[in-house]
């Protein structure tokens, strides 16, 4: 009965795969870390460094202030958290300044349509006071972006990277608004901002490759179609709000379906996803995640309550 209240403030399709409640632990779900596979247990080399990237957490979302929030519905949520570094919005990540949280499974059995759903807060940390302005306390433009997905790869055919994010501030400039990855880089040289012989590849990782624009362009994003959103970011950064998320994709024909946050559902118009050569030795991946950046030298959290993953 529990666990089907739980499940209650979801819409999920017909099979649910994951029902992740973070009160009984990380369910699986950690930082991406590099790939330590050259001689002496060293990671590949790239221009792109991980390595400072904070593991996620489970966290009782504790503040100066309140004390302890707990999560949406107990104790613990998974807190993915970024440094206190950040560079300006059109250079390539500050190492450290993002966060990732995935979980590592793959396809048990085929089907047309997947889902992701979560109920999540956001928000930076209140260290300390901006020089003047409005409330110099809320620091809600320092959290440049978070986002939800999927690192997907069929049996026998390509790698997709499909997932949006909340482009939230750029250089503390409030913004708002969704974005679908979607790589529009003309090269994989361009996708690793102009560097020859980087292993990236163009439409993977799209978090931290593709090139950035002053303007808030990236070439791994477009914007969703009437994808302005405000969300709810209370008086102080020590206030949570929980909010919903979904995302429906169609891994038949390779196609976002449709997203909603709180109570707006956007209709993302069967825009295909993009789908990279195929990777060794990981056929039928499919590594739910979620990721935090933030825009100034202030850390970024995002919380995940719980998660459900579907399938039909």
């Amino acid at each position: 009965m529990t666990d089907n209240i739980q499940v209650s403030r979801f819409l999920p399709l017909k099979r649910v795969l994951v029902h992740d409640v973070f009160d009984t632990g990380f369910n699986g779900w950690m930082v991406i870390m590099p790939n330590f596979c050259n001689e002496g247990f060293e990671q590949s080399p790239s221009i792109v460094s991980k390595d400072q990237w904070p593991p996620c957490m489970l966290s009782t979302a504790t503040f100066r202030y309140p004390g302890s929030h707990g999560s949406m519905s107990g104790q613990y949520s998974l807190k993915i958290s970024t440094r206190n570094v950040c560079s300006p919005y059109a250079e390539k990540p500050a190492p450290g300044s993002m966060g990732h949280g995935i979980k590592r499974i793959s396809f048990f059995r085929k089907g047309k349509y997947l889902q992701f759903e979560t109920w999540f807060a956001y928000t930076a940390e209140q260290d300390v006071c901006d020089a003047g302005g409005d409330l110099p306390g809320l620091h809600e433009n320092s959290v440049r972006c978070f986002g939800f997905g999927w690192d997907l790869q069929e049996r026998g055919g390509n790698r997709y990277f499909a997932g949006v994010r909340y482009l939230n501030a750029v250089d503390g400039k409030p913004v708002r608004k969704w974005q679908l990855i979607w790589p529009w880089a003309e090269s994989d040289k361009a996708w690793a901002y102009d560097t020859e012989g980087d292993w990236c590849v163009k439409g993977v990782d799209p978090f931290w490759n593709g090139k950035r624009y002053p303007d808030g362009r990236h070439e791994g994003f477009i914007d969703v179609p009437d994808g302005h959103q405000d969300l709810c970011y209370n008086e102080t950064d020590c206030k949570l709000n929980w909010q919903y998320f979904r995302l429906l994709i169609d891994t038949e024909a390779h196609e976002y379906v449709e997203m909603q946050c709180q109570d707006k559902i956007m209709d993302l118009g069967r825009h295909p996803i993009y789908g990279a050569p195929a990777y060794a030795r990981i056929e039928g991946l499919m590594n739910p995640l979620a990721w935090v950046e933030t825009d100034a030298p202030r850390r970024s959290f995002l919380y995940l309550d719980s998660v459900v993953i579907s399938q039909e």
